[in-house]
């Protein structure tokens, strides 16, 4: 490595595969463990955190007790070192007899950061990750020059606050998502035209439906482009359909969503990080009337009392990525964090599905709460219809023949609120009755 390659690696700062320190002690055995139980590293003593090179002096006495940390780990280990400049590099390599252990403890890498690990978490891990080489496997049918988003590496770039005088062959290498000139399945999840292309249920599916259950769909969509996008696609999916709160806090109006913004966004964010690439089936984010589920495939990497309180990071390039774009605030901490938002979060967790889900109250008790009903504009842009309306006005378009008791079974409110909001429809001019209450009855719809 000479000093400008040395510059770029210090420029591009501290990951999944990166580590700054000022100087040396014995720490250093955990950093060293935790590239070997992943997939390797670099440590650059004489390095601040923030990146300002400080400089440190390799004596032959630290470098001995550098070589006797690998040599005293078990199953005995090798690092290699070289002085650039004044920064010492130590260059540790994947593991070929996983897992390793310093000083009787498991570390494993995560994000920017070294996690101590128990040895049945990290054998249960192990044993997982043979066959966890999704991210790692160079895609032959990505062709750079027509499939990569320019756009979206771009975006990245600059969430990531990468500087332009860094080429993006040097910042994709770096990151772990080139491999001789070729994009990853990592990469290739990051910065495709079009996901779906490469993996048929990489997208992501958004569907809003009336009531508490999937009689009636009301709007859905499909996101299937590159990963930040499909993120906040999602979001902004969920946040329009769910209720907000205005309040004015000093001089500024604040609109509050029902369910934390912040949960959202972690839960969304788990979801496509954690997720199971091998597995066919896609994300799926339902908004029913009671409640939003988030579903990934995937089951969990360790057992389910240990939820929240440990994170066995299943695709780590994609973390890495998400952590230095901004999105993430710190690996593993996506579960914890909803629970703390959000009191009444439930986690169903079966062989194959992890699903999030997030009650909501009924429409009287959210409008007592203060927060505004959603208001669906129409074909005719002067009749507006509220959440309540909008969902019976579907239902009554779907099926002019639905009586009232069909109504109230499907979502699950009153016989009285039914006839309440028939009228609403009714004096809106919305609908009407044609053939009175008899068999032959039905409903119009008339817009």
């Amino acid at each position: 490595m000479n000093k400008q390659e040395l510059l770029e690696l210090i420029e591009l700062g501290e990951g999944y595969t990166l580590e700054f320190k000022e100087t040396f002690s014995n720490s250093i055995g955990k950093e060293i463990c935790a590239f070997a139980n992943a997939e390797g590293g670099k440590i650059l003593l004489g390095v601040c955190d923030n990146g300002l090179i400080k400089g440190f002096s390799c004596s032959n006495k630290i470098s001995s007790q550098i070589q006797d940390i690998g040599r005293n780990m078990d199953p005995c280990f090798s690092v290699d070192f070289e002085m650039v400049e004044n920064v010492c590099v130590v260059d540790v390599p994947e593991g070929k007899d996983k897992p390793y252990l310093v000083s009787g403890e498991f570390y494993l890498r995560q994000g920017a950061n070294s996690q101590k690990l128990k040895r049945d978490e990290i054998l249960d891990l192990f044993y997982i990750s043979n066959k966890i080489v999704f991210g790692k496997k160079v895609n032959s049918k990505f062709k750079f020059e027509d499939d990569f988003d320019e756009k979206a590496f771009s975006r990245f770039r600059e969430k990531a606050n990468i500087s332009d005088s860094l080429s993006k062959e040097h910042i994709l290498e770096n990151l772990n998502l080139f491999v001789d000139k070729k994009v990853n399945n990592a990469g290739v999840l990051l910065f495709p035209k079009r996901v779906t292309k490469f993996f048929f249920s990489a997208d992501i599916s958004c569907v809003l439906y009336a009531g508490n259950s999937k009689l009636t769909m009301l709007d859905k969509k499909v996101f299937d482009g590159d990963f930040i996008s499909n993120f906040e696609n999602a979001l902004s999916f969920v946040l329009r359909n769910i209720r907000t709160k205005a309040e004015i806090v000093g001089v500024r109006r604040v609109e509050t969503p029902e369910i934390s913004e912040k949960a959202l966004r972690e839960a969304i964010l788990n979801a496509m990080i954690h997720r199971d690439y091998f597995i066919e089936g896609r994300i799926l984010i339902n908004i029913f009337a009671d409640k939003v589920e988030i579903l990934n495939p995937g089951r969990l990497l360790f057992e389910r009392e240990k939820l929240g309180n440990i994170s066995v990071i299943r695709n780590p390039r994609l973390a890495d990525c998400m952590l230095r774009a901004g999105f993430v605030e710190k690996i593993g901490s996506g579960i914890k964090k909803i629970s703390e938002l959000v009191a009444n979060v439930k986690f169903d967790i079966s062989s194959t599905w992890f699903t999030v889900v997030f009650e909501r109250e009924s429409v009287i008790e959210a409008e007592n709460a203060g927060f505004t009903p959603l208001v669906t504009p129409l074909v005719t842009p002067l009749v507006k219809l509220t959440e309540l309306e909008m969902k019976i006005f579907s239902l009554i378009k779907e099926n002019p023949k639905i009586s009232r008791s069909q109504i109230v079974e499907i979502l699950g409110i009153k016989l009285d609120t039914v006839k309440e909001y028939l009228n609403k429809l009714r004096k809106k001019e919305a609908i009407r009755r044609v053939g009175g209450r008899t068999s032959a009855g039905y409903w119009e719809v008339l817009f």
